[in-house]
């Protein structure tokens, strides 16, 4: 019985053996099946953005030409969803120009997106977005199953292709990432908008054409009223607006975008509760900080531009806001708009980032009138650029003047003190005067009358208000070229500034501190820190001290403090020893791109030569400025100082009087630096 008993276990254990090693058999011949099956890559076309996507991690086939501008991409490396997944390819450098297979990987949303120009693609800047995507190879990865068919946030998207499905996606929460509601509601809103979209019809060329149609022409202007190229064409979004870049849209909870259309009942476009929620909690950028500027828009509002074409502008600054990424530590950004008399829509502190200030730039309202641009130039040198109004005084300041056609009065003399104020001019003209209204113009050529240099680097003239969205990008990129914005370098801040001081016997100790009293308040009246204008002292007697370098204080407080503190030392007086000391212990360490100043104080003749120290100085680019007191000889100031010697040397007879040299000296420095080339 035993033995029956351990022959059927031994049979049970056979059988068993022999199922399991077919099973494994059987297994390995349907895995090499599996393997042998071709794996089913979704088609995209160059259009489809990311956030119509709702899958997190997928592979996909981008056709060829999706290198084309038309398809937007925002960012760098990390993308915004509201980008094309192909056009981010090719920025990446994953795909060329004739398409191929990527994978996809969604990711958390960025507080800020940097564009830049890659592998013939131009991507923008954004300042934050839902939902990110990264690009790479097609490589599977182990563990990972990867969609044959891509689910999409709306049925009728025309990324879908036919026969792909488009069944409902629940995307399981990922950390960092945004949760994806899948409302009904919110794929409808999507839809409505882009049934909004419209194709701007082309003008014909007859109606294009200044000869065809010309402009009445009142006494020294022109006036064109509502019959224009836009009288026909109604808007439905600022996508299709000429001159319009793709800006910001709206998201739905999907990561989608859409755009309310103008005029259009709110409840048609309404965002939902879950959006707005999500981008309040979003970082606010602080703007570029590669782009440090304080900007001022003197934007047209005269009557001859225009209901349709003031539009036009607005979308223009609209757009300008957007890829300038405003914040406090990049640019910000004033308007004033002008007609008879200028006005500010808003100031530099109004509005401190791209968002609201495009929300702003939305309610500004036309005023009418004639184009008194000069009229704007002198408010805005006058009132704009102050602190009250935000302007941080350690970026530059720069002007963008706007004009459809010409200015109905004369700009050159507004711009000038402009540019003495270290305003840098900007002119866009568009739709400019043809030869037969020239005669109208009240100051011809005023373009070159009023920019900060006439090389060209400061005016866009534009041939058409189609044209005007071309300016864009170049304009960007000249207004954040803070070491070109030749006007923001003023005869008050950029100068290397070396006080050479006569500390001899004569001098006494009383006199020796009016003497550094006049030094305060000349060094008072400069913009003193490290990139403006700096300033050292050298004291000499038979022999020469350094009292403080050039580098050695980078503010004004810190400089007025060290003049105080410079002690009387008493001696002989070796005048042209001290000129040569100043020229190695000052000069010699100051920065290229400094005008150099030396202001030499003396109470008498010097006991040697001044001459060759003095050519010495000039031959090296020192402006030398000679002030002479009690018994100083005037013919050795003559020699130190630089020619016209009228303009550069001075003498007092008393040590309480040098303070009334103070303004003139200031004067003579700004006419001389004003008074450079402007090409």
């Amino acid at each position: 019985m035993g033995t029956l008993v351990l022959t059927m276990k031994a049979s049970i254990i056979e059988m068993f053996l022999v199922l399991l090693v077919t099973g494994i058999h059987s297994n390995k011949e349907v895995t090499k099946k599996i393997k042998r099956l071709k794996f089913n890559v979704p088609q995209i076309n160059c259009d489809v953005k990311a956030g119509k996507i709702i899958n997190p991690e997928f592979i996909v086939k981008c056709p060829a030409g999706c290198q084309d501008p038309k398809y937007h991409v925002y960012g760098t490396d990390v993308y915004a969803s509201y980008s094309s997944v192909c056009g981010a390819a090719v920025h990446s450098g994953v795909l060329d120009n004739s398409g191929g297979k990527i994978l996809v990987r969604k990711v958390a949303g960025q507080s800020g997106y940097t564009g830049s120009y890659s592998n013939g693609v131009q991507s923008l800047s954004l300042p934050r977005w839902r939902e990110s995507f990264i690009v790479s190879e097609s490589k599977p990865q182990k563990g990972v199953t990867y969609p044959s068919a891509l689910t999409y946030s709306s049925p009728k998207s025309p990324a879908a292709k036919a026969g792909e499905t488009t069944k409902a996606y629940h995307r399981p929460p990922v950390p960092e990432s945004t949760p994806q509601p899948g409302s009904v509601t919110q794929v409808l809103v999507v839809t409505a908008a882009e049934a909004a979209h419209t194709t701007l019809p082309k003008p014909s060329p007859s109606t294009a054409s200044p000869t065809s149609s010309p402009r009445p022409q009142p006494v020294g202007h022109r006036s064109r009223g509502e019959t224009d190229l836009w009288s026909t064409t109604t808007y439905t979004s600022s996508q299709n607006r000429p001159g319009a870049n793709p800006g910001i849209p709206r998201q739905d909870a999907s990561g989608a975008a859409f755009q309310k259309p103008v005029g259009a009942d709110v409840s048609l476009g309404f965002v939902p509760k879950e959006e707005l929620s999500t981008q309040s909690l979003e970082p606010v950028s602080l703007g570029d900080p590669n782009c440090k500027v304080d900007l001022s828009f003197l934007i047209d509002g005269s009557s001859s531009i225009g209901k349709r074409r003031f539009r036009i502008q607005k979308q223009f600054l609209a757009d300008v806001a957007q890829a300038l990424d405003i914040g406090p530590a990049g640019p910000l950004m004033g308007i004033v708009q002008y007609g008879d008399n200028p006005a500010t829509q808003f100031n530099l502190k109004t509005h401190m980032n791209s968002h609201d200030l495009k929300t702003a730039i939305e309610k500004i309202t036309q005023k009418g009138g004639l184009s008194n641009a000069g009229r704007a130039i002198s408010f805005v040198t006058k009132n704009f650029f102050s602190k009250a109004n935000g302007n941080r005084g350690t970026a530059p300041n720069v002007a963008v003047v706007m004009v459809d056609g010409w200015p109905t009065d004369k700009v050159e003399e507004a711009s000038r003190l402009a540019r003495e104020s270290g305003i840098n001019i900007f002119f866009i003209t568009i739709e400019g005067a043809v030869e037969n209204e020239k005669q109208h113009m009240p100051e011809p050529n005023f373009v070159n009358k009023a920019v900060c240099r006439t090389n060209g680097f400061y005016a866009f003239h534009v041939q058409s208000w189609f044209g005007l969205h071309k300016t864009l990008q170049p304009l960007v990129k000249r207004v954040c070229d803070t070491e070109r914005l030749a006007c923001s370098k003023t005869c008050l801040n950029s100068a290397d500034i070396g006080f050479v001081i006569d500390g001899s016997s004569s001098v006494g100790t009383g006199n020796f501190r009016t003497v550094l009293q006049f030094v305060a308040n000349l060094s008072r009246e400069f913009e003193i820190s490290d990139t403006d204008t700096r300033v050292g002292a050298v004291q000499y007697t038979y022999e020469q001290r350094l009292e403080f370098g050039l580098d050695r204080y980078s503010s004004k407080a810190d400089v007025l403090n060290a003049i105080k503190r410079v002690g009387y030392w008493s001696g002989g007086t070796s005048t042209g020893a001290a000129i040569n000391y100043a020229l190695e212990q000052l000069f010699k360490k100051s920065k290229p791109n400094k005008r150099k100043l030396m202001i030499l104080v003396t109470d008498g003749r010097s006991y040697d030569d001044v001459r060759i120290p003095a050519l010495a100085a000039h031959l090296k680019g020192v402006i030398t400025y000679a002030i002479g007191v009690a018994w100083a000889a005037q013919e050795e100031l003559e020699v130190i100082a630089t020619h016209p010697a009228r303009d550069h040397s001075f003498f007092v007879d008393e040590f309480d009087n040098l303070y009334q040299y103070v303004p003139r000296i200031i004067q003579n420095i700004c006419t001389e630096f004003n008074s450079q080339p402007r090409n």
